[in-house]
């Protein structure tokens, strides 16, 4: 792989299968970019660990998100796919990156904030208190959710990644790392690439099929509201045929039907058909003739998909090639930035 072309790194955590909101506005546009760019895909698996988690069920998801990913496209013949605690670097960088990070600048982070409350904690003006009788009975507030960020930081600079795929709840994170990479360049010299974010075509915006003023989400708490890639054919059918249509009978993409528009993004994502045909092809018919002919264009559309994912899990010796593979280049240009930032930072060499 040459690395003249520009250097693409996107991570995601294993939590268990895609959504294909996951699947039509990230992976699938992922799967676009690897003829022109050296692709790393990370499954940041200590990302998982801020909250609390089973370990088994860590590594029967992390490797379910390995199988998943090439699956949906992501060709590791022309990738580098590899997971986060299989690199030495990432921790490392971190700590490093962590004592040039103001504590505020991790106190204001809004996803910091939002997991916090969700504890029954408040975070403002650089303080943490007790918000409700939650938080006093036992609930934890660990440092990792605090220094996430740093962490995800560590990992896009570890790369010296040109661009980083990024959607708007990471946007903030994102401008955390080059904070942190034109801060550490300013102190010791020019060593990290000031990472932009990488803006894709149009993707397909998919919503709750419950509510489709909301995106579509794994942990939304009404599961009809969700179509994963796994899902059984009959299930599919079911969660598409039970979801919230609008007003009216005409079948027509618009604000003011965020229902019936939600259906025909999902048709027009899966079938490659545009929304103007769509609307020209159902007129005269209903809203159960569009649930039905969407269904049929989504099982479709996922069946190969899951025929692959069902010969991938089953073979871990081809599995842990692939993450054999893409650790092995991954460490190469981490150990490559790593001791660049450990000269610069005043550690004597290790001798050999």
């Amino acid at each position: 792989m040459s690395e003249e072309k520009p250097v693409i790194l996107t991570c995601a955590q294993p939590t268990g299968v895609l959504t294909l909101g996951n699947y039509l506005g990230a992976v699938k546009n992922w799967a676009t970019l690897l003829d022109d760019n050296t692709c790393y895909f990370g499954v940041v698996d200590m990302h998982a660990i801020t909250v609390k988690y089973t370990p088994a069920e860590l590594r029967k998801n992390t490797l379910s998100c390995v199988a998943q990913y090439i699956a949906c496209g992501l060709d590791p013949e022309r990738s580098n796919i590899f997971i986060q605690s299989h690199i030495i670097g990432h921790t490392e960088l971190a700590w490093l990156l962590s004592c040039i990070t103001p504590i505020g600048d991790l106190q204001r982070m809004t996803q910091f904030k939002e997991k916090a409350a969700k504890l029954g904690f408040k975070v403002s003006e650089g303080e943490t208190s007790i918000a409700n009788e939650g938080a006093r009975q036992g609930a934890s507030l660990n440092a990792g959710l605090l220094m996430y960020p740093v962490l995800m930081a560590a990992d896009i600079l570890l790369y010296n990644a040109d661009s980083v795929p990024v959607g708007n709840d990471q946007k903030q994170h994102l401008e955390l790392c080059r904070d942190l990479a034109q801060r550490f360049n300013h102190t010791y010299s020019d060593t990290f690439t000031i990472p932009a974010p990488f803006i894709p075509k149009a993707g397909a915006r998919i919503m709750s099929l419950q509510d489709p003023e909301r995106k579509m989400s794994k942990s939304d708490d009404n599961q009809n509201a969700t179509l994963y890639i796994l899902d059984k054919p009959d299930v599919l059918r079911k969660k598409i045929m039970s979801s919230v249509t609008d007003s009216g009978n005409e079948i027509v993409a618009r604000d003011d039907k965020p229902g019936v528009t939600n259906l025909l993004q999902i048709h027009t994502a899966m079938s490659g058909r545009s929304t103007a045909d769509l609307e020209a092809s159902f007129v005269g018919k209903g809203y159960g003739d569009l649930k039905q002919e969407v269904a049929d264009v989504v099982v479709a559309a996922l069946e190969p998909v899951q025929a692959r994912y069902e010969e991938l899990i089953k073979d871990k010796s081809y599995l842990e090639s692939v993450l054999k593979a893409g650790a092995d280049e991954a460490q190469k240009r981490a150990y490559k930035t790593l001791g660049k930032v450990y000269r610069k930072s005043g550690f004597v060499e290790r001798p050999r």
